[in-house]
């Protein structure tokens, strides 16, 4: 399980190669309701990296402030692949960022259902490319434990992921 230090360490690793690569990377979060952002800016100098943050908790949030379409949300549900992938998109274009990270979950106790039961997470990955076009990957897992557990692992499952982005070794 991992833990408040080894978020720590994967932020300070994730800023280090943000200015390394002279990047940004911005987050729009649902479930794990900005701890993403808390923790990318816990690292001081961050501002370097990362500018803002958006927590999209509700579906309307989702829609005003990054452009998840309604259509989407009513189709596939917030926690979806598609729903992450508007996200991080979005996210990506609004903070005119080089890399996005987007969560979206049932963190429990209640929410879930035979289809997405409780602990179920998408997350996307977004990256500017040179182009001027965007590649996102989506991915999800199901977590166990209670609320705060479902996000702590959320958290973390974004940072190793980004880390491994910006590493090169993802998709």
């Amino acid at each position: 399980m991992i833990d408040e230090k080894q978020l720590e360490i994967l932020s300070i690793q994730i800023g280090q190669k943000l200015k390394e690569q002279g990047k940004t990377v911005t987050a729009a979060e649902s479930c794990t309701g900005g701890w993403i952002a808390k923790v990318l800016t816990d690292i001081a100098g961050s501002s370097d990296y990362f500018q803002r943050g958006f927590v999209t908790y509700s579906n309307e949030a989702k829609h005003q402030m990054i452009g998840v379409k309604h259509e989407s949300l009513q189709k596939f549900g917030a926690v979806s692949q598609q729903v992450v992938i508007e996200m991080a998109s979005g996210a990506l274009q609004e903070a005119k960022a080089d890399f996005a990270v987007s969560v979206s979950g049932i963190a429990g106790p209640g929410g879930g259902s035979a289809e997405k039961p409780v602990g179920t997470v998408w997350f996307g990955f977004a990256q500017k490319q040179t182009n001027e076009a965007i590649s996102v990957v989506a991915e999800h897992r199901v977590f166990q434990g209670d609320r705060n557990k479902v996000r702590l692992q959320s958290t973390g499952y974004a940072l190793e992921t980004l880390l491994k982005l910006l590493n090169k070794k993802f998709p």
